[in-house]
């Protein structure tokens, strides 16, 4: 969970100016006299990152890939473009060229943590949840507040069923920014996995007061409601849930995709046969 994008014509204009400054005399160094094949470069650059970033929020991630693959061809030791390419593989599940990505944005910039995250993600995925600790780990080293590497590495010790190590990151998330609505979620539904239902529950209902439209939470009230036999209310979490996102329909989806917790997908499966 959780896939952070570098801004990348920022980094560019800085490899950019680092490249001017070793082939321009001192006195010469303006925007006026930029070589022409340069600043053509710099207008080609910013053109393609406006399309990938667009193509990206589009959902079109096959295409946002192409605009980053010419970016890494304009531009191969800028670091942004490669994690970027690595997050757009991602959401296609190429995720061992993914990870090839990564590594070379890694290569570049060995002190920027947002590609040892979005690597980490992409050893989720796999399931390789050492591989993934190991990566938010180093995004904690390097940026030691990081509520997306504390999810993360929660999300990550789930995985290996180390429930108690996950909800103590979960928790830490939440406590750096309280408004990281999606740690509070997944610290719910770990306390469910551990049998600490009563403080699932009221942790939901928080969620769902404070964010009415967070169709997860409605998805996690439901199954728990329904087997608390509270089925009113189920159902009516489970009218908006579906409504918002479709998605919890498919158990698949939930298990292996969301990864809910075993006995949280268990709730869910059952409400789904019996509703």
């Amino acid at each position: 969970m959780s896939r952070r994008f570098l801004t990348c014509f920022s980094v560019m204009l800085i490899i950019l100016s680092t490249i001017l400054t070793n082939v321009l005399p001192v006195a010469a160094q303006t925007p006026q006299t930029i070589p022409a094949p340069i600043e053509a470069q710099l207008q080609a650059g910013d053109r393609l990152s406006q399309q990938a970033f667009e193509a990206t929020n589009n959902g079109d991630f096959d295409r946002a890939e192409s605009y980053w693959t010419q970016l890494i061809d304009l531009f191969p030791g800028n670091p942004a473009t490669w994690s970027n390419r690595g997050n757009s593989r991602v959401s296609q599940n190429k995720l061992k060229e993914a990870i090839a990505d990564f590594n070379k944005s890694i290569e570049l910039a060995p002190d920027v943590p947002d590609s040892y995250l979005n690597r980490g993600i992409a050893w989720e995925r796999l399931g390789k949840w050492n591989e993934a600790i190991a990566d938010d780990n180093r995004v904690l080293e390097l940026a030691p507040n990081d509520v997306m590497g504390y999810n993360n590495r929660g999300n990550a010790k789930a995985g290996l069923g180390e429930w108690e190590g996950a909800i103590a990151d979960y928790q830490k998330a939440s406590e750096i920014d309280p408004k990281f609505a999606a740690a509070r979620a997944n610290y719910a539904l770990a306390l469910y996995q551990i049998g600490r239902e009563d403080e699932a529950l009221k942790t939901m209902r928080n969620l769902t007061r404070k964010y009415p439209k967070f169709a997860d939470m409605r998805a996690a009230l439901t199954a728990v409601l329904w087997a608390q036999g509270q089925r009113g209310e189920a159902e009516s979490n489970w009218v908006a849930a579906v409504g918002l996102d479709r998605r919890y329909e498919d158990i698949n989806w939930v298990r292996d995709i969301r990864r809910w917790p075993p006995n949280m997908v268990t709730a869910l499966e059952k409400f789904l046969k019996l509703s």
